[in-house]
């Protein structure tokens, strides 16, 4: 188990300072859905490497065994406070739009946030089954355990090749229409540790409009613990907000539609984020 550390006895790490004076850049010239982070090149995904419905047979079993240790994994951070979880808000929200097939949109700040997602949700969520849609490098190109986690957990990798994309496009609407819940990224990029909402980009939003799915927000709001990663910054507590899901209306067309739950969607993060940490959301100039 982590202990409470001095943050003046580790020094805070460099990389992640420059992705800080990175974030701080971007967010004065508008570029909310660019990546701050400094990821490996990317190996461009050719359809046939990809098997987004898991109908293989080796990839099944690979799943099974990939989520048995991704399990293990966020019990073990949990356990050493290396992801604190301090409250959950909303739950109720996903329980009544559960039996449906689901785009789940939540802020993107952190490489375990969406194990924060799918550990509030595990008990309550069919067949213990969250989709996540990933870049293409995260897929093609990461190493090791997290490789293993990219690959073989339900994701669904974007890709560079129009022809993959084609199967990405047809393999999501197979998964929303039979009831899958599929989380996206809607801010894209992830901004280490950023509390503000960033605007969002469409694509989530026509995924549930093309496949007349609801879309269910989350929202992760941070407070600073009394305990100093091995970064040198203090670990963040997290409060998750799932808030009340948002339909496609018929009465719209499908343009007027995306619009429309693009801006609900941001609207209710920033009115999360304004109650609670009692500021008004503004970016800096």
């Amino acid at each position: 188990m982590m202990e409470k550390t001095n943050s003046n006895e580790i020094p805070k790490d460099p990389q992640r300072l420059a992705v800080l004076a990175r974030i701080d850049e971007y967010e004065r010239k508008g570029w909310f859905s660019k990546d701050v982070e400094d990821d490996p090149p990317t190996i461009p995904l050719e359809p046939e490497k990809t098997d987004y419905l898991c109908r293989k047979f080796s990839n099944k079993i690979l799943r099974i065994a990939v989520y048995a240790i991704a399990r293990h994994f966020i019990h073990k951070i949990i356990k050493n406070k290396q992801m604190i979880i301090k409250e959950v808000n909303g739950l109720e929200n996903f329980i009544k739009v559960r039996k449906s097939g689901l785009i789940m949109t939540c802020n993107h700040f952190n490489a375990f946030d969406n194990f924060a997602v799918y550990h509030v949700i595990e008990k309550v969520l069919p067949h213990r089954k969250m989709y996540k849609v990933i870049r293409e490098g995260n897929y093609t190109s990461f190493p090791g355990m997290y490789g293993l986690f990219f690959r073989h957990c339900d994701t669904l990798p974007l890709s560079s090749k129009f022809s993959t994309m084609k199967l990405f496009i047809k393999s999501m609407d197979i998964l929303l229409r039979r009831g899958e819940k599929v989380l996206v990224y809607a801010e894209q990029g992830m901004w280490w540790n950023y509390r503000k909402p960033r605007p969002l980009t469409s694509g989530a939003f026509k995924f549930a409009v093309d496949s007349n799915v609801p879309v269910l927000p989350f929202f992760i709001t941070m407070s600073d613990s009394d305990i100093i990663g091995g970064d040198g910054f203090p670990i963040q507590e997290y409060s998750i907000h799932i808030l009340e899901p948002i339909y496609p209306d018929p009465k719209l067309s499908e343009k007027e539609n995306i619009e429309m739950m693009r801006e609900k969607n941001y609207q209710m993060w920033k009115d999360v984020y304004e109650k609670t940490y009692g500021i008004p959301l503004e970016y800096l100039k």
